[in-house]
């Protein structure tokens, strides 16, 4: 049962934010003027940035499953999903992620106040993605606002302020993500045009949602320059940004419109691998 649970919510694609989220905890450690924790409390703050962006993550995703049963049970890409394919009652999802919901509101309560207030708000986004499919073709740049909570969330945990470093690494994860979704989203184009949902690929075509896509991936190679400059970090951070931005034109030059045969590999492998290399030479760049 667990399993069908983790597969429910792609608990593997954890892995996408969750790095930018400890890059936000070791910035807010290190660089951060004031910080609310120190080292005597350091574990456990991490522990509880963690277990928020597990309970947000999952709630988000289980949502998004129920909401879209109906179209999920049309589309034979995801037919085989849990929902679909009756391996999950749609009760159960809508219970799994209101549990979720709750454990991470709780959490939050135990960081800080702020943290705790603006809970409600990171939910709304997180969770309100699920509806814009169905008004907007700018859908994908709301999923990278939600993810983009991820560095600025887990500073705020630390610190209980805003600042602008962290903020342009939440910068340089919306355009990532909203990037990476409209490749993803190329699979559905004809889909989501015959059910009248909204993307980037359905309004514009394929050849013109990749223009879009390298677009939005320039943006976010220029925020990953701009914080590297505005932090002043040395040469583990800019070997790190080097891979970031290798891994961008890589997918690039896996997906054609015409051939979209390697869109996993570019979705999971190439971004999965931007984010934990980066994550890594940033936070020892941090650490020496």
């Amino acid at each position: 049962m667990i399993r069908n649970y983790l597969s429910l919510v792609k608990f593997s694609h954890t892995i996408f934010a969750m790095p930018f989220a400890l890059i936000g905890f070791f910035l807010a450690i290190f660089r951060s003027p004031v910080p609310q924790t120190g080292w005597d409390k350091a574990g456990l703050t991490l522990l509880l940035v963690i277990l928020c962006m597990v309970f947000a993550r999952s709630a988000a995703m289980a949502f998004n499953r129920y909401l879209d049963r109906p179209f999920d049970e049309k589309n034979p890409r995801t037919a085989i999903r849990e929902i679909p394919a009756g391996i999950i009652s749609a009760n159960s999802a809508l219970m799994f992620t209101i549990l979720m919901s709750a454990l991470f509101i709780l959490s939050t309560w135990f960081i800080n106040r702020l943290c705790f207030f603006l809970s409600p708000v990171a939910l709304f986004v997180i969770l309100g993605y699920s509806y814009t499919k169905r008004f907007t073709p700018f859908c994908h740049l709301v999923l990278g606002l939600g993810l983009s909570l991820a560095p600025i969330g887990a500073y705020l945990a630390v610190t209980g302020q805003f600042a602008w470093l962290p903020l342009c690494f939440s910068f340089a994860v919306v355009f990532w993500v909203s990037g990476f979704d409209i490749i993803y989203a190329l699979q559905d184009e004809e889909f989501d045009r015959q059910q009248g949902l909204y993307s980037i690929p359905s309004a514009l075509g394929k050849e013109r949602a990749l223009y879009v896509s390298q677009l939005l991936h320039l943006f976010s190679a220029a925020s990953v320059v701009i914080a590297g400059v505005h932090g002043a970090f040395g040469t583990l951070y800019w070997l790190g940004a080097v891979v970031f931005t290798g891994m961008l034109i890589y997918q690039h030059s896996i997906v054609k419109p015409t051939d979209l045969s390697r869109v996993n590999l570019a979705f999971m492998t190439a971004n999965g691998i931007a984010s934990v290399v980066f994550a890594v030479f940033v936070i020892a760049d941090l650490f020496l």
